[in-house]
């Protein structure tokens, strides 16, 4: 590998990476559109791929309903500092007379496909830059799993057109993903379809994971709108109880429906902004992403957990509490209709 390439990776790394490769227009050849680097610059020739672990020790408390916030500023902290590597790299480049691009980690959508930003389309995949340049596999549900930390990992990309050398996608023997499913088992949604597969051809080489369904279905749930299990047993951290659809063409309407009573809700700290909504957002679910760990054991623990952490309800003063399910219950059937028709239907 050319020392431009080396210094690049080690670059990523020392800023806070826990794995670095890179991908090259060749490597990518064949993809969806998403796997295009010239969408963002009409010249590129490669691009620096590399994951940000977040905090392992949060996880836990989080899942078992103890500790919602310290989740949030992690996920965000961790996005930051992966657009700031983005940043970084490609300054780096651009002051050696080398073209170069940042690309956000996330919250960054087409705006030229049918719906626009609403279509949630990102510029550049991410994660097709990830599993090809080997900074990790695909798991069962489409999220990027890494050796040393799972998917808990907030992913991220630069591009340039400097021909860098690429790196090879990891070796099947280290994919630790055993189609265990307790991925699927965490979401509340269905998001990922059980059947279904999606497969991806990079480069000459094919990717398969399950097939994803319609994006408003993780919005739904995942960005905390509603998240009560079909078992009434357990929830994410929202307190929203609305009826999660089967088909996904009702998704649109029943997430509009639950925004307008979401935005009366009683404010909590923390939260981030989104193009894709007025005001905040809170970190509720990503059960998919954070019961996902490469040790077996450790993956069923953390899903025990989350199954047995209870239903969170909101209290008028704003305070989220998770409580039993039939303790849910009364403590539903005692709040005015007016606070209780803020989060299900009667």
């Amino acid at each position: 590998m050319d020392s431009l390439s080396e210094m690049l990776l080690d670059f990523a790394k020392h800023e806070g990476a826990c794995a670095a490769g890179i991908a090259t227009t060749e490597t990518l050849s064949g993809g969806p559109p998403s796997a295009d680097l010239t969408y963002v610059m009409p010249r590129a020739k490669s691009a620096i791929a590399f994951a940000v672990p977040l905090n392992q020790d949060l996880i836990l408390p989080y899942l078992s309903k103890q500790d919602r916030l310290s989740v949030e500023r992690d996920i965000i902290q961790a996005n930051s500092r992966a657009s700031g590597i983005s940043l970084e790299l490609a300054n780096y480049l651009q002051m050696r007379g080398i073209e170069a691009t940042p690309i956000p980690a996330n919250l960054r959508y087409r705006r030229d496909t049918p719906n626009g930003i609403w279509d949630m389309y990102p510029d550049i995949s991410h994660r097709y830059l990830a599993v090809r340049s080997g900074v990790g596999y695909f798991g069962l549900s489409g999220n990027v799993i890494t050796p040393t930390e799972g998917a808990a990992v907030i992913l991220g990309s630069m591009v340039t057109t400097a021909e860098l050398t690429p790196t090879d996608p990891l070796p099947p023997d280290r994919n630790y993903c055993d189609g265990c499913g307790l991925c699927m088992a965490s979401c509340v949604s269905r998001f990922v379809d059980l059947r279904d597969k999606t497969k991806v051809v990079l480069g000459g080489i094919e990717f398969v994971y399950s097939k994803r369904r319609d994006f408003n279905r993780c919005g739904y749930v995942c960005g905390g709108f509603t998240g009560l299990h079909s078992s009434g047993k357990w929830s994410t951290w929202s307190p929203g109880r609305f009826p999660i659809p089967r088909e996904d063409g009702l998704f649109s309407s029943a997430l509009a429906k639950a925004v307008k009573r979401y935005r009366r809700w009683p404010s909590i700290e923390g939260g981030f902004y989104s193009p894709l909504m007025k005001g905040k957002i809170r970190v509720a679910c990503a059960h998919c992403q954070l019961v996902c760990a490469p040790d077996r054991e450790e993956r069923e623990h953390r899903h025990q957990s989350l199954t047995k952490s209870g239903v969170v309800i909101q209290d008028t003063n704003g305070l989220l509490v998770a409580v039993p399910q039939e303790k849910a219950l009364e403590r539903l059937a005692s709040m005015l209709t007016e606070h209780r028709l803020l989060y299900e239907e009667l």
